[in-house]
């Protein structure tokens, strides 16, 4: 009992210790912010709370593109900028000198039309089966189905994995002495070359990728398919359209602003896909699951002979395939209104 007076003025020593601290950080905030106002007036204020994520945009994401242009249309091994050389269009020419774009083997830079061709395929087959496999989730997954808000987190759970992991996870099921592969043996069956036959390793890589993100594109889906009003699907039951007509005649339709977004991401991430398949096949065997940004990742970092110009110009092609790519979907789709 005679020790509470003394933890009780601990107590209002440690809060007063705080309450000046807070005072203090208030009046300097008060100051620092007072004096901005006065110099630059209100309508100025909201630039200075806007500065900080302009410059963070303008150190980490503005800065970089334009020092890949410049290093584009330079040569050398240097990597300051001040050091390199003018080149011109020579590191477009050496990726675009082809005599045959239908053969690889015909180009002075065959691993680039190698990658191109592996990533077109892949974006193909991926965003694909990416829309059609989370538009299905969403259609069940706005159902009035039991324990739904249970599936709903472990269809996105996978999404919250670091793609390392996923793939690292998934390599160890996959690999020649892997989980699969000793429960195949274990039943008697001789083993999967999962990860050293080519054809295993794309479809692989496809449907590893598609299980990784399609959590995000279906979350996307059915907010859009919870936007949809039910009377539309009660007016439509009393006229006598079938779930068929119903799906085709208002789900599709009113979902398609939705799905122009969803296919435009997925898009763009298909094209940028490396982390996964680095981690997963490293490219391999041979070149079967070679991307267009992990050969920008080789040539610009992973080489002894660092090419960072080579590398940038085969970047900028990649970004504008991908500007084009997005502009015809969304002519299309505005097209189509």
């Amino acid at each position: 009992m005679l020790a509470q007076p003394g933890i009780k003025r601990a107590r209002n020593a440690v809060s007063g210790v705080f309450t000046s601290i807070y005072d203090l950080i208030i009046s300097l905030l008060d100051l620092i912010f007072g004096t901005t106002q006065r110099i630059i007036g209100v309508r100025g204020m909201p630039y200075v709370f806007v500065l900080p994520n302009l410059l963070i945009f303008g150190i980490f994401i503005l800065f970089p593109m334009l020092l890949n242009f410049v290093y584009a249309f330079t040569g050398g091994s240097s990597f300051s900028p001040f050091d390199r050389p003018w080149a011109g269009t020579v590191n477009f020419d050496r990726l675009l000198a082809c005599e045959n774009y239908l053969e690889p083997r015909t180009c002075g830079e065959d691993l680039f039309w190698r990658a191109v061709y592996n990533t077109i395929g892949y974006v193909v087959f991926q965003v694909a089966l990416m829309v059609l496999l989370s538009l299905i989730t969403a259609l069940i997954l706005n159902r009035n189905i039991k324990a739904r808000g249970f599936f709903r987190s472990v269809f996105f759970y996978p999404v919250l994995l670091s793609p390392i992991v996923v793939a690292l996870i998934w390599k160890w099921i996959l690999q020649e002495n892997g989980l699969l592969n000793g429960i195949l043996t274990g039943l008697g069956y001789d083993k999967i070359p999962f990860l050293v036959n080519a054809q295993w390793a794309r479809l692989l890589v496809i449907l590893i990728s598609v299980w990784a993100f399609m959590g995000f594109y279906t979350l996307i889906l059915l907010a859009g398919l919870q936007s949809i009003p039910a009377d539309l699907y009660e007016a439509a039951a009393i006229d006598g359209a079938n779930p068929w007509q119903s799906f085709s005649k208002i789900t599709m339709p009113l979902l398609m602003p939705t799905m122009v977004v969803v296919l435009v991401l997925s898009l763009i991430r298909a094209v940028q896909v490396f982390d996964i398949v680095f981690a997963f096949t490293g490219g391999g065997p041979g070149t079967a699951t070679l991307y267009i940004v992990q050969y920008i990742y080789s040539y610009g970092f992973s080489s002894p002979n660092k090419q960072f110009g080579l590398a940038a110009a085969a970047s900028l092609l990649m970004a504008g395939a991908l500007v084009i790519l997005t502009l015809v979907q969304l002519i299309a789709r505005r097209e189509e209104n």
